[in-house]
């Protein structure tokens, strides 16, 4: 049996991170929305079925585009139900969160294309015997901010527990909570773990350096260097770079935010660069409700604290300013005086898009930019960025 995840038309709607990745392969609390799925159902991923563009997505681990059929047996799981990191029972024929269908076995083999149809998963799960789940939906792109201290403060025991921990030694401790640091994660000392309000996790391979304090509920990724300030109700993926104050944001993974600047309730894709005193504004001046740009248009949010979301490899100069609920497509390169407007379009090379990347040109940039993290940008991979970029750019020159 394999997971096989479903991008319905609502994941569709999630930039700017449709552009370049399924819905499965987003960061949600502690883990990728996949990685959620593998862990409370101990299977592994055949794939997901998703838009058309993303057909050459590829990352090392992640799920790949399916096109074929899909065999008997198989779980489709729709993408945006974060499933709880419990072990469920993994012999019923549906399963439901919330009163929702959230993931159907297959009885006989399915084509994609039909498995990808609205609607699918209910219409599978009407005939078979359905089993309750713990977990959250993302029904809008910023409950990702939304639900995160509440994942987190649940998702970090879980894999704390799981994990092959090191002793504390004379770490500075505050709070009740538990602090888990796995072996081979680095701690200098100076640090300050802050448990008032939730757990810490720290995997295997991170390194948090002198002059630190990480608040939880809080995980950071493998591999990932926090070298100063405060990180606070965060999710730092792996092989980051992270220094200043981050709030309640969630880092998907090789994000690099390696300089003082302020960043809050907001979403960075991969290969994310923050440019020197790049700082966001998470809160309006009249305390309102937060309006984020979508693809349907401005929409109000009902938060107040809401900052910006970045797509897979944006970048922003220094001293960049983003503003309240900022949206910033996949590729785009920001910079410029004032603040960003609500929304930057992919690959832009400016503020409004009016200048863009030449493919060349950003192919070049994002290989030699992941190529420092000995990370191949590969032929796949290269094709999943030409293929956004026509779409974004190219179709409409």
């Amino acid at each position: 049996m394999n997971l096989v995840f479903l991008d319905d038309a609502a994941a569709a709607d999630f930039q700017p991170f449709a552009l370049t990745r399924p819905c499965c392969e987003l960061r949600v609390g502690a883990l990728l929305v996949r990685q959620r799925w593998e862990m409370a159902t101990g299977m592994s991923t055949r794939g997901f079925v998703g838009a058309p563009h993303l057909t050459h997505f590829s990352e090392p681990g992640a799920a790949s585009f399916l096109s074929d059929q899909i065999p008997v047996g198989s779980i489709l799981v729709n993408s945006r139900c974060a499933v709880a990191l419990q072990a469920l029972d993994t012999r019923a024929d549906a399963w439901s969160c919330q009163g929702r269908v959230a993931a159907v076995r297959l009885r006989s083999p399915m084509n994609a294309n039909d498995a990808g149809r609205d609607g699918a998963l209910e219409s599978l799960a009407a005939s078979g015997n359905q089993v309750a789940i713990e977990g959250r939906w993302l029904d809008n792109i910023w409950d990702m901010v939304r639900l995160l201290p509440e994942l987190l403060a649940a998702d970090v025991p879980v894999l704390g527990e799981s994990a092959e921990t090191a002793p504390l030694g004379e770490v500075t401790t505050i709070g009740s909570h538990r602090v888990f640091v796995e072996r081979g994660a680095t701690v200098e000392p100076m640090v300050l773990f802050d448990a008032t309000a939730g757990p810490i996790l720290v995997r295997r391979g991170a390194t948090i350096q002198a002059f630190t304090r990480l608040v939880g509920p809080c995980v950071i990724g493998e591999g990932s260097i926090v070298n100063g300030g405060r990180v606070a109700s965060s999710s730092i993926g792996e092989h980051c770079r992270v220094h200043g104050e981050v709030s309640v944001s969630i880092f998907t993974g090789h994000a690099n935010k390696g300089h003082e600047g302020f960043i809050g309730h907001s979403v960075l894709g991969r290969w994310v660069n923050l440019g020197a005193g790049t700082t966001n504004s998470n809160l309006k001046n009249n305390y309102g409700d937060v309006a984020l740009w979508t693809p349907r248009g401005l929409e109000r949010t009902g938060m107040q604290f809401l900052g910006s979301f970045l797509g897979d490899h944006a970048k922003t100069a220094i001293l960049t300013r983003l503003t309240t609920g900022a949206v910033v497509g996949a590729g785009a390169n920001v910079y410029g005086t004032g603040m960003t407007p609500r929304y930057v379009p992919p690959f832009a090379w400016g503020l409004d898009g009016s200048d863009v990347w030449e493919l060349g040109a950003f192919l070049d940039t994002a290989e030699r930019a992941m190529k420092r993290r000995d990370v191949p940008l590969t032929e796949s991979a290269r094709r999943q960025i030409t293929a956004a970029w026509e779409r974004e750019v190219g179709d409409k020159r």
